[in-house]
């Protein structure tokens, strides 16, 4: 009965989703302000509709209903319960339902705020919002249904959603395969919904975009009405990049956090154009520039975030990320192609309404730093896209699919973001409209003064490696910067309103959060590249087989095997296998390491857990590869010393309270803003 309630409610969904788009449609053909009002209830009811069907699904997995198919794949009877609520997104169904499930509550949500200014908007976004839900809806229910059931027939077993044939009985295996060893970890249970959330917040501006192209309306308003919705996808889909590189370092075992694996990339991309997005649409509300090129960068973040959404799910791609092979690979490339190319279509036709309201004049100025900086990251995008096509590009040509690793990546962008760090220090200095190399230079020369100072005293302390120098030049640079920027803003504003210093810092960047958010976000940024920097150009690794009282050498490290212990838990499906090692840095005893290796009965699988002691100086990572059962005489072990690696988690926080800062409503400010923007207007025409 559940089964089936659920399913029809998602039927139910779709209809539902299907005639708001096409009577919001209607609407404006007809200029129906009742229509468009239907649609908008229709759009509202879409929310509470999936939510129905998504707890039942809930209730599927939390009470063990193994005769539902994509229960038995993700769940056991082992597994707690919270572990079986999050197999909801832990498999290829449940997560497409998922993301419909966000889907509709953010085009519900957006659909209750107040129209009176922008009600041409509304019935666009309505239309673009269900197009996009209605295909999800359309490839849950015909091809990843979530409600699918075994049959025994004729003492086969077979899945469908109905009962096959009249002598058909429903099949309930004892036990389900249960989820994904490597999906348990607390990482992995936030990080798909981190990543789902930034991929759907970007539907919304993407859908003001269009609606801003259908009905001609040139200004930034589409920009202004989308920022927050735009910081706070950035945010999600940013948070979810950091998350799930932590998952890859705690549970992957190859002691890193970042691979270059094709689904990283495909979830890595959207957000390339997403940062250039949120980059140079200050220019088009600043100096009503860029219009045309804000339109490609939302257009392409959309297509990106569809395409991902392909990759992740199609099997097309060998990634420990990617779910099974399917057969929705070739309708999600025919909509992603189709929105897309409506979409330029669309831009084509407005193209010379969007023509920049003032010139670029200095190559120097802030608006010309953001262009560059925005180039520069469309260049990132294309050596990560070639990279992830290129295998199916060399099978389609050759029959043979070639594979791009790391080493390519990592030598194609490294000047790429050295080239980024430079532009975050710099570009805050620079004025709109006109700046010089000289107005530049009396600004920064104290930053740049104190990163050299600091650069030399690393060469001579910590590292020759000319690499290496120029990236902490760049970083230092950044940081030193931007805390001048902070410094120079509390100092003005404390002799004009007469304000101690901090008073002044805090009002300041209360009343500028988008501005000085930003700042603590380039900050992070940079404390992020100290940790990247430390693993790509000093990491250690070494691997041996060692007895008991034996040890290993590795840098200033000693690592001596003590034992090994291998138990049970049945009542956790888990066969746990645990190294104790002692840890001397110098000869000097640092204490015990616990390297692991868990095996799953369920699912069949095992998880490497490392075991690590971190400072800020580096990361001791030891895993446990292999060990002799017969009287415990020996066991193999990988060890990796990573530099610096804990300063781009430390980065990550700081990250997540720079975008929380600025995203976060300000209800004082933004009348000013508009008012502001008028006078703007007025002024221009």
């Amino acid at each position: 009965m559940f089964v089936e309630f659920g399913y029809g409610v998602l039927v139910v969904s779709l209809i539902v989703t299907l005639y708001s788009g096409i009577t919001a449609f209607l609407g404006v053909r007809k200029k129906s302000t009742s229509l468009i009002e239907s649609a908008r209830r229709a759009q509202l009811l879409s929310f509470p509709l999936i939510s129905i069907s998504s707890l039942t699904l809930i209730f599927l997995l939390v009470n063990n209903h193994f005769e539902v198919t994509f229960v038995y794949e993700v769940t056991s009877l082992s597994m707690p319960t919270y572990l079986k609520i999050t197999a909801w997104w832990g498999g290829q169904a449940g997560s497409m339902l998922f993301w419909s499930w966000l889907l509709a509550s953010f085009t519900s949500l957006v659909t209750l705020r107040k129209w009176d200014r922008d009600i041409e908007f509304l019935p666009w976004v309505i239309v673009v919002s269900a197009i996009t839900l209605a295909f999800f809806l359309f490839m849950i229910i015909f091809f990843e249904n979530p409600f699918s059931r075994y049959w025994l027939v004729s003492g086969n077993v077979v899945e469908s959603m109905f009962k096959p044939t009249t002598t058909a009985t429903i099949f309930t295996p004892e036990n389900g395969r249960g989820l994904n060893p490597l999906l348990r970890h607390p990482g992995m249970i936030i990080h798909p919904p981190m990543l789902y959330l930034g991929f759907v917040s970007f539907v919304i501006p993407y859908a003001f975009a269009i609606a801003a192209l259908i009905t001609g309306r040139t200004d930034d308003r589409w920009t202004r009405i989308t920022r927050r919705w735009t910081l706070w996808a950035w945010l999600f889909l940013s948070f979810g990049l950091v998350l799930g590189g932590r998952w890859a370092y705690d549970v992957l075992g190859w002691g890193g956090y970042w691979g270059w694996d094709p689904v990283e990339i495909a979830a890595f991309m959207p957000w390339l154009t997403g940062t250039a997005f949120l980059h140079s649409v200050m220019i088009q509300e600043k100096r009503g520039m860029l219009k045309q090129w804000n339109m490609v960068l939302i257009i392409l973040t959309y297509a990106l975030v569809i395409f991902g959404t392909f990759l992740t799910r199609s099997g097309v791609l060998s990634s420990v990320h990617a779910f099974a092979n399917s057969p929705i690979g070739p309708y999600f490339m025919g909509f992603v192609s189709a929105t897309f190319i409506a979409s330029i279509a669309l831009l084509i036709w407005r193209w010379p309404l969007l023509r920049s309201e003032t010139e670029m004049k200095s190559i120097l100025s802030r608006e010309a730093l953001f262009l560059l900086n925005n180039l520069i990251f469309i260049s990132i995008l294309v050596v990560c896209f070639w990279g992830v096509i290129y295998p199916l590009v060399s099978e389609l040509v050759t029959g043979f699919k070639v594979t791009v690793g790391p080493p390519y990546y990592e030598r194609a962008t490294a000047p790429l973001f050295s080239a980024l760090l430079f532009l975050m220090a710099i570009a805050p200095f620079s004025a709109w409209g006109h700046s010089t190399m000289q107005t530049l230079g009396k600004a920064l020369w104290k930053s740049i003064l104190a990163s050299f100072v600091l650069t030399v005293s690393l060469f001579f302390v910590y590292s020759t490696n000319l690499y290496a120098l120029t990236g902490f030049f760049l970083i230092s640079l950044v940081i030193f910067a931007t805390l001048q920027e902070f410094y120079r803003g509390a100092l003005a504003r404390q002799k004009t309103k007469n304000e101690n210093f901090f008073s002044a810092l805090s009002n300041l960047m209360r009343r500028n959060r988008r501005r000085y958010g930003g700042y603590i976000i380039h900050i992070s940024m940079a404390l992020m590249a100290i940790g990247i920097l430390g693993i790509e150009l000093f990491q250690q690794e070494t691997q041996g087989t060692v007895a008991q009282g034996e040890s290993l050498n590795i840098g200033e490290y000693r690592v001596e095997y003590r034992e090994l212990a291998s138990w049970d838990v049945r009542s956790d499906g888990v066969n746990y296998t645990r190294a104790v090692v002692d840890v001397y840095e110098n000869g000097i005893y640092l204490g015990q390491l616990y390297p692991r290796i868990d095996y799953f009965f369920d699912a069949e699988q095992t998880m490497t857990i490392p075991g690590q002691r971190s400072t800020f100086r580096d990361d001791l990572y030891i895993l446990l590869v292999d060990w002799k059962s017969v009287s415990n005489s020996g066991a193999t072990f990988k060890i990796y010393v990573n530099p610096l690696v804990n300063w781009l988690w430390i980065g990550s926080l700081v990250f997540l309270v720079g975008i929380i800062f600025a995203a976060w409503p300000d209800k004082e400010m933004e009348p000013v803003r508009v008012k502001s923007s008028a006078k703007q207007t007025s002024a221009a025409d």
